[in-house]
């Protein structure tokens, strides 16, 4: 954490990264940041995708973030590296002051306005390093604003982002779940009941350990041994319904 670190006087500076579509935003928070202590920039990055990916990379204290970006945005940025272990701490730099609430639903410790003033950012820097630690990594809280389009596997320090829309079923596998998908299988660390809470108008539940896409869904089968199973447009193999999920997925077959 940042406090631990100044605390306890570390050599090892702080590792940030910086993502901004914008060159000359990035240069601009280089340039102001090569005037602080006790700090390094280890990525410089153009979209959410990079700034991920760099994350996973580099593993920072703290990410520089601006909010409108192409593609996957700071926002939702910020809401997968809750995820991520250790968490590093987020600060918003962005050319609006609209998205400020959804800025610290998304649990950022501060909120810069371009052009980010010296004096701001050095607060931001002592903001971050004051509340890090006190901050808990896995806090779950809303998500806010806007839901997530990707989800996040972790891959043997890079990671791969999954769109949702891609996503066929989901299966609960000990701590991990599986994310059956358009382009094959893996793991994301995060337990299907905070799935089903996020994407509920998109996943059905069928069994305990199971939550299958609506637009895979065609049709429910009763087979020889009396279990039912559900019938994908995409799956291999027709997926077990547990009965307490059959006459709710049958209203849901019905409705499709």
């Amino acid at each position: 954490m940042l406090r631990d670190r100044a605390a306890a006087g570390a050599d090892d500076p702080v590792k940030i990264v910086i993502a901004d579509d914008e060159p000359l935003a990035r240069e601009r928070l280089r340039t102001l940041l090569a005037d602080e202590p006790g700090v390094e920039v280890v990525a410089e990055v153009g979209d959410g995708h990079e700034a991920l990916h760099a994350c996973a990379a580099h593993d920072p204290e703290l990410v520089l973030l601006d909010i409108a970006m192409p593609g996957i945005d700071g926002l939702e940025v910020a809401r997968h590296l809750r995820a991520f272990e250790p968490r590093p701490v987020v600060v918003f730099c962005t050319a609006y002051d609209a998205h400020a609430l959804s800025a610290f639903d998304a649990e950022a410790v501060d909120y810069l306005v371009k052009p980010v003033r010296p004096e701001r950012l050095a607060s931001a820097l002592q903001r971050a390093r004051a509340l890090a630690a006190a901050r808990q990594s896995d806090a779950a809280g809303e998500t806010g604003g806007k839901r997530r389009t990707h989800l996040c596997a972790r891959l043997r320090g890079s990671l791969r982002l999954i769109p949702v829309d891609d996503v066929r079923y989901l299966q609960a596998e000990e701590k991990y779940v599986v994310v059956h998908h358009a382009r094959g299988e893996d793991l994301i660390e995060e337990s299907l009941k905070s799935l089903e809470d996020e994407f509920g108008d998109r996943f059905v539940r069928i069994h305990r350990n199971c939550l299958v896409a609506r637009h895979e869904l065609v049709e429910l089968k009763r087979g020889l041994d009396g279990h039912v199973h559900a019938i994908l447009r995409h799956g291999d193999r027709p997926l077990e319904v547990s009965r307490r999920c059959v006459s709710q997925l049958r209203e849901t077959v019905r409705q499709l």
